[in-house]
């Protein structure tokens, strides 16, 4: 499907991790990214999150009832639940995409998503296609709708963002596995009667983006 992806990539599993160190890990990898592209699995200590690049923690009213353990993204958005979901980093030079627009890059970096659930047994929707006329911006990652948002039984799953610099492209998002009982958390595939671990999660997420890309994992 993918041919221009068909190469070697590094891949990296990262444990759980508290929200500062998984988001260092980003932006360690996106300065250090040279010609070699990365995906990376990583999961979250409990009660974290994260906020968008253009928030400010101090705009979020009681902000604590969250958790303690959070950091800022490089990718804006949101306020994003973790603790109970895997997340994966994609890292790639920008050429690597041809002409593809930034719009085109976004839904073709996520296809592979939609071949995860799929495994499941779950059938996807692009949110452009089930809520064209009621796409919006929120403070929660959750409760807002974007164009190339996952959407599973009039549900959205999880989410993603890109950044771009001059030469890479960074898109990392996020699966919740398990329900969150926070306010804003979302949904989640336990909510759509899909048990599945965290071990199980990553090594499907993995055969799914290099099938689906032709990379040999």
């Amino acid at each position: 499907m993918a041919r221009e992806l068909a190469l070697k990539w590094r891949f990296v599993d990262s444990p759980r991790l508290g929200a500062k160190e998984n988001m260092a890990i980003d932006e360690s990898l996106l300065s250090k990214c040279q010609d070699e592209p990365i995906f990376r699995v990583y999961s979250w200590e409990e009660n974290s999150f994260t906020i968008g690049r253009f928030q400010k923690i101090e705009d979020i009213k009681d902000w604590q009832r969250y958790g303690k353990n959070w950091a800022k993204r490089v990718t804006g958005g949101g306020l994003l639940l973790h603790g109970f979901d895997l997340s994966y980093s994609i890292i790639l030079p920008t050429k690597l995409l041809g002409k593809k627009s930034v719009k085109q890059s976004y839904e073709y970096l996520c296809e592979f998503l939609l071949n995860f659930y799929k495994k499941l047994g779950l059938e996807t929707n692009w949110a452009k296609d089930i809520f064209a006329n009621s796409l919006s911006h929120s403070s929660f990652c959750q409760e807002g709708f974007e164009p190339y948002d996952i959407i599973i039984d009039g549900k959205k799953i999880g989410g993603n963002a890109q950044k771009r610099t001059k030469k890479l492209i960074l898109q990392h998002g996020s699966i919740p596995l398990k329900t969150d009982s926070r306010e804003h958390a979302g949904h989640s595939l336990e909510e759509l009667n899909i048990s599945i671990s965290l071990t199980e999660a990553k090594q499907l997420l993995k055969e799914s983006f290099c099938k689906t890309y032709n990379i040999q994992g």
